[in-house]
């Protein structure tokens, strides 16, 4: 029949049968017959469609004879449908399924979200009465958006309950797929309801999307075509003539459909608007760049559909021995490596583009969308009364001057910018990334992970080539396997919704009620009032102006917190019943995170809250108790004991009870919690397990958490031996534990009182309210080189969330607060800061640095110049110091700083010329960033590396593990063998001696580089090296030299010797370094690597004949790296006994 050698055509009863058939006899049935002719379910179900016969009526057959026989080839015919990417089958098939099925759903009764409401804008009447503004509902455009495609995750789980892997290949099907059907549905219905014109107003933007899509999609058609035909004559022509070859657009702008082209163009441009500062538009450059990038990432994910790549297994085999061992290191390597090279051979399209051609692509797109696009404007002439109709562009070019310097941006019309100019959620208009249904992909590359189908990157690096081209040599040579290894445990960790907790979640939503940074639906604080006497005031109008602006600023904030609460929350609701699973990947600094951005465990109170481990652990006695004081630790009594912490819940019992039981219509205990969601979550688990009858039995799936102490001070006082500083943060053995948050506020406190007696007035004004919120986030950030703007900042947030301090005394008084803060600081971490100052060191100088073999080539004068005097070039030596900070973890990950300043290149599209930053150019460094930001970044990398070990061993010893930086969560029954991993893993990294190691790495790694003596000459930086210790050893003749020239200042840090000086070195050509005094620090016989240079710092460049001098003297950076700080009498070996160490 199907070939058309019968006059018979097959009916839906036909291919019923043929189902049936398949499903009887296929090769993997009870009874399987092997036919080679015997077509498969996606074979039938292309046909069928062809044939233009329903699916509904093949699965509603007389031929079927029971429900078991029609679900079965509903689940078939679902999975064809997923693998030949059609979402309208699977619709049609989920509303067969959900008509005929008894199966429980686990929406079923739950009530739909609330969509965010916004203000009407405040009308006047015909009267000239004031209407007043009022909530109206409506969904935000991006919101809608994700609300379809988490349509397809509830239809999904209707169609096909228990195949998970399809139910993902649906998820991550292309967003634009989504979009495309969603327009053509809404278009389609507008014309049927005869609402084509203006009449139903909340449309237009739906409608004129749709016509935009239709006109773009024909224009683009023609447009590739063109361009091919152009190219060929092109071509013809450069192969005649033998002239240079150009770039190609043509191969590129065909890997996509032009119909996909469109959306992806129109979706890009609509995220972007009200982007990079821009109001109503966007940076033309931007815009170019990310709808090339779009293309890009969308033929990759096509690609990886079609390939059918195969997704390796996380099971480990059962003589595994664990991922410390030998064997065990050696087999995870073999079977990463094995998994990769099987995945490669059908990759080799996954080359990244460059940016100038993504520019290029989207430049044409975007051109052709510009051409395209128009919306009709209707104005009424006031003169005549009569309606005028006008067709104008959607978006347009126009340039703007930012800060003195002429911007290309694109704009959209007025008229379209109003339709979206509230909606809050510019981040994602297209939500791809979205928790999974099965495991992730094991990491086996850099960027071959997570996701099943959509590529993602093992680590976050914005256009850095040099940081990937580090990961992919480390993942080459397997230094990083445990890295892989940790991201695998992180992403396998089984989540799901906590359903009492999303209950009351919704309830307050749909309340539209304030309650636990849930915003409300209409913002409820009043308007400050106009002041009497504003005009003839100055005073009184500028605070007016500063409340008013306040005020308004917190209105906006309000609506697009609305927003993003909003997004969790849909997502939980499409995700009830379901066990999920967060992909995670890397951040330059090896921390890892969640991919999902909207809903994931590192997010807010109510993101954690309404999360629970997917599977269950009976709680045991201790168990029990650490539930209790895990719920103290939430509500904030963490200060007292672990008994007292117990004491303080048994205390509240009746208030946990009341909290349970009735969340909203109780007297609410758990709304004053420091986290009250959470607080919540845990109120209903005790309860749960103390009426359970068997509390020890009981199986708990909730987080329960084991948090450091200021864990950046750990480190450091890990790292030094800093016995003062162990004592603050909890590494030394105390009855209780220490709090240095509350410690610095009462010093604070008592410098306060001593300013309250001389009449200052913040201090009267502060007195009584430096609680230990206030200050905690710069105690936290001092040790990561937080500066008194920073300090500044932060507590000037925490004063205005008091709100007891007048809105226009906040900045002033956040100003002598910082002060007085980071001076209470700096005596009590006197170890900490040692060490700072030695990696700030250590950065300043290897920025400065040039490897030896680039010295002649820094030192050689422009052709056309003389060789003498002020004309050396000092430029090209400031250009040659490019080296950045490079260092390894414990665990073999590279890390590389990447501050540059990176040079922009000029483009010239169709639109205007744009400027574009190169990340694979050669740039010089922000030496000024890169010694800032080290002390930082290092404490984070050691902070990561412990947290990734602990993750393997407790994977290897059997424990479900998460992760939010420092703070570890697993079952309340496996916290004190966590808890015993957390101390043990930290003992074996600091026992390794860090810092050694890491001065070890760097005169191994700069071995050859040489600094300039012209960049030590900052009397500042002078000073450091004198003090950190540093001595030159130089020749009699070299000192002498110095002296000579005026430069006495190096004095202080040079010890003449009576060796003669060393002879000139010869350049990597052969060339002898030529008038170059070279004094030589200790000698190292090893390899090196790449540095990187800073200029505009204080080096007192602007003095030529001074910089001239010395611009052919170098130092070896061996030789001027600073000596470690003394380390202190601390033994790490102490940590095993401190009960709060995490706690």
């Amino acid at each position: 029949m199907e070939k058309g050698t019968d006059r018979v055509h097959p009916t839906a009863s036909t291919y019923a049968i043929m189902l049936l058939a398949w499903r009887r006899f296929n090769p993997e049935s009870d009874t399987p017959v092997h036919l080679s002719d015997l077509p498969n379910p996606t074979t039938l179900l292309s046909n069928l469609i062809e044939r233009d016969i329903s699916p509904t009526a093949v699965v509603a057959d007389r031929v079927l004879e029971s429900s078991e026989e029609a679900s079965d080839i509903i689940k078939l015919l679902s999975k064809s449908a997923v693998d030949l990417n059609l979402p309208r089958i699977l619709a049609e098939l989920g509303q067969a399924e959900s008509l005929g099925s008894h199966v429980p759903d686990p929406l079923e009764g739950v009530p739909e979200v609330k969509p965010v409401t916004r203000l009407t804008v405040q009308t006047v009447d015909e009267d000239g009465n004031v209407i007043p503004a009022q909530a109206q509902e409506e969904v935000p455009f991006n919101l809608n958006n994700l609300r379809q495609h988490l349509a397809q995750v509830t239809l999904a789980r209707r169609v096909l309950p228990e195949d998970l892997a399809s139910r993902q290949k649906l998820l991550e099907e292309s967003v634009y797929d989504v979009a495309v059907e969603r327009l053509r549905h809404e278009a389609k219905l507008f014309d049927e309801l005869g609402l084509g014109n203006r009449e139903l107003h909340h449309a237009d933007l739906q409608k004129w999307m749709w016509d935009w899509h239709q006109k773009l999609k024909t224009r683009l058609e023609a447009e590739i075509q063109e361009i091919i035909v152009a190219e060929a004559k092109i071509s013809e022509y450069i192969c005649a003539h033998e002239t240079s070859q150009v770039q190609r657009m043509g191969p590129f702008l065909s890997l996509v459909k032009p119909e996909k082209l469109s959306l992806i163009t129109i979706l890009e441009i609509m995220r972007l608007q009200g982007s990079g500062g821009v109001s109503d538009g966007m940076k033309t450059a931007r815009a170019l760049l990310t709808v090339g990038r779009a293309v890009e990432n969308e033929y990759k994910a096509e690609m990886c559909k079609r390939n059918h790549i195969a997704i390796p297994s996380h099971a480990r085999p059962s003589e595994f021995t664990g991922y410390f061992t030998g064997l065990g290191y050696k087999d995870l390597h073999a079977r990463r490596m094995t998994a990769a090279k099987y995945m490669e051979d059908s990759e080799e399209w996954t080359s990244e583009w460059t940016q100038l051609l993504r520019v290029r692509v989207g430049s044409i797109l975007v051109d052709c969308l510009m051409d395209s696009a128009t919306i009709e404007r209707t104005a009424v002439d006031k003169r005549t009364n009569e309606e005028i109709k006008e067709n104008q562009p959607a978006f347009y070019h126009a340039y703007e001057y930012v800060r003195g310097q002429k911007l290309g941006v694109i704009r959209l019309n007025p008229v379209v910018s109003e339709r979206i100019a509230k909606d809050g959620l510019r981040e994602t208009l297209h939500p791809r990334h979205l928790p999974m249904l099965v495991k992730p992909k094991p990491w086996l590359n850099h960027d071959q992970g997570g996701y099943l189908y959509n590529r993602s990157a093992a680590m976050r690096f914005k256009d850095c080539q040099e940081q990937q081209t580090y990961l992919e040599h480390a993942t080459a040579l397997g230094n990083v396997e445990l890295v892989y290894a940790g991201l695998d445990v992180l992403g396998s960790t089984p989540w799901k919704v906590n359903r009492n907790i999303f209950d009351v979640v919704l309830k307050v939503w749909n309340s539209g009620e304030r309650l636990c940074k849930i915003p409300p639906a209409v913002y409820d604080q009043p308007e400050p009032e106009k002041p009497p006497n504003m005009n003839t005031d100055i005073k009184a109008k500028s605070v007016y102006g500063t409340r008013l602006k306040a005020f308004m600023q917190d209105r906006a904030n309000n609506h697009s917190d609305r927003c993003s609460v909003n997004y969790k929350i849909e997502i939980a609701r499409a995700f009830l019943g379901d066990t999920m699973y967060l992909p995670h990947n890397l951040d330059f600094r090896g921390r890892a995170y969640p991919i999902p951005p909207h809903f994931n465990h590192i997010g807010d109170d109510l993101s954690r809250g309404l999360l629970m481990f997917g599977d269950a652990q009976p709680l045991g006695e201790q168990g029990l108790r650490w539930l209790k004081i895990h719920l103290a630790n939430l509500y904030g009594f963490d200060k007292g004991n672990f008994d007292e912490r117990v004491k303080f819940v048994m205390d509240h019992l009746e208030d946990v009870y009341d909290s349970a039981e009735k969340p909203l219509d109780g007297n609410r205990w758990w709304v004053n919690a420091d986290d009250p969601w959470q607080c919540l979550a845990t109120c209903t688990e005790l309860r749960a397990a103390l009426e359970s009858g068997d509390p020890h039995a009981y199986m708990s799936s909730l987080p329960v958490h084991q948090d450091g102490t200021c864990n950046g001070l750990q480190h450091y006082a890990a790292l030094g031996g800093d016995v003062k500083g162990a004592a603050q943060v909890n590494l030394s053995v105390t009855d209780r534990p220490s709090d240095v948050y509350t410690y610095v506020a009462n010093m604070v406190e008592k410098l306060l009182e001593e300013d309250l007696q001389k009449g200052d007035k913040y201090a009267a004004m502060l007195a009584g309210r430096v609680s230990r919120k206030v200050v905690k986030q710069t105690v936290m950030t001092t040790v990561y080189g937080v500066t008194y703007i920073g300090a500044r900042e932060q507590i000037e947030r925490q004063l205005r969330d008091r709100k007891d301090i007048p809105e226009e005394e906040c900045w002033g008084a956040s100003a002598y607060l910082a002060k007085r803060v980071l001076s209470c600081i700096g005596d009590l971490f006197s170890g900490a800061k040692a060490i700072q100052i030695w990696l700030n060191l250590c950065a300043r100088l290897i920025s400065k640095s040039i490897p030896a073999e680039r010295v002649p080539d820094a030192l050689q004068a422009p052709k056309g110049r003389k060789k003498h005097g002020s004309s050396l070039p000092r430029n090209r030596i400031r250009k040659e110091q490019m080296s950045s900070v490079v260092w390894t973890t414990p665990l073999g990950l590279p890390i590389i700083q990447p501050y540059r300043k990176t040079k922009r290149k000029q483009v010239m599209t169709a639109i205007q010329s744009v400027f574009i930053s190169d990340p694979n150019a050669p740039a010089e460094v922000n030496a000024v960033k890169q010694a800032s930001a080290f002390p930082p970044n290092f404490i984070h990398s050691l902070d990561a590396t412990h947290m990734m070990l602990t993750a393997l061993e407790c994977r290897t010893q059997g424990l479900t593990f998460a992760s939010v930086h420092d703070s570890y969560w697993t079952h309340a029954s496996s916290i004190d063998k966590m808890s015993e991993i957390i101390r043990d893993t930290f003992i074996a990294l600091h026992s390794s001696d860090v810092l050694e190691k890491l001065a070890t790495e760097f005169r191994t790694r700069y071995a050859s580089h040489k600094v300039p003596l012209a960049s030590l000459r900052s009397g500042q930086l002078l000073k450091n090296l004198q003090a950190a210790g540093v001595r030159i050893v130089a020749s009699s003749e070299q000192v002498a030299a110095l002296r000579q020239g005026g430069f006495t200042s190096f004095d202080n840090i040079i010890d003449p010797t009576q060796t003669e000086t060393p002879k000139p070195k010869s350049g990597k050509r052969g060339r002898p370094i030529k008038n170059v005094v070279i004094i030589e620090g200790a000698k190292k016989d090893v390899p090196a690597v790449a540095a990187d240079y800073e200029e505009g710092e204080d080096d007192c460049a602007s003095e030529d004949d001074v910089d001239s001098m010395l611009v052919d003297k170098f130092v070896d950076l061996s030789a001027v790296l600073p000596p470690l700080p003394k380390k202190g009498d601390f033994d790490v070996e102490t940590i095993k006994k401190s009960p709060y160490f995490f706690s």
